[in-house]
C-alpha cells in the first residue's frame, strides 16, 4: 500500500468516525483538541463600556467545579495569562503571567488573538 493510499484511508476512516458522533461529542472532541494544542487567547474585562483589564497568551479558560459536587460548575471561570497593564495588546517586558478569575456576572470577552 502506498503512502498516499494509507493517508487517504486514514482520512476517510476519521471522517466516518467523526460523522458517527453526536454534535455534543464533536464539540467536546474539538475542545479537547484545542485544550491540547492551546490557543493564543485574549480576555478583556469591561466596566460598562470601558475596558479595564486585558490578559494575553491565554491557553484556555476553565470553569471551576465544586469540591463536594465535582459535576456542578461554580460561578466563575479561571485561567493564566499575561496581564497587559498598559492595554497595548503586547506582552511587554515586566508584564507577568498571572492567575485570574472572572465571576459569572462580569462583562468579558474571550477571543483568539488576531495578531
Amino acid at each position: 500500500m502506498t503512502t498516499t493510499v494509507r493517508v487517504l484511508s486514514l482520512a476517510v476512516a476519521a471522517t466516518l468516525l467523526l460523522a458517527s458522533c453526536t454534535k455534543e461529542q464533536q464539540n467536546k472532541l474539538g475542545r479537547d483538541i484545542q485544550n491540547w494544542t492551546g490557543t493564543n487567547g485574549v480576555l478583556e474585562i469591561y466596566a460598562g463600556d470601558k475596558l479595564v483589564r486585558r490578559f494575553l497568551r491565554i491557553d484556555k479558560l476553565s470553569t471551576a467545579l465544586g469540591t463536594d459536587e465535582p459535576t456542578q460548575a461554580r460561578a466563575y471561570r479561571y485561567g493564566y495569562g499575561v496581564l497587559d497593564e498598559n492595554l497595548n495588546f503586547v506582552a511587554d517586558p515586566g508584564e507577568k503571567r498571572v492567575y485570574f478569575e472572572v465571576g459569572e456576572h462580569a462583562n468579558y470577552v474571550f477571543f483568539e488573538n488576531p495578531h
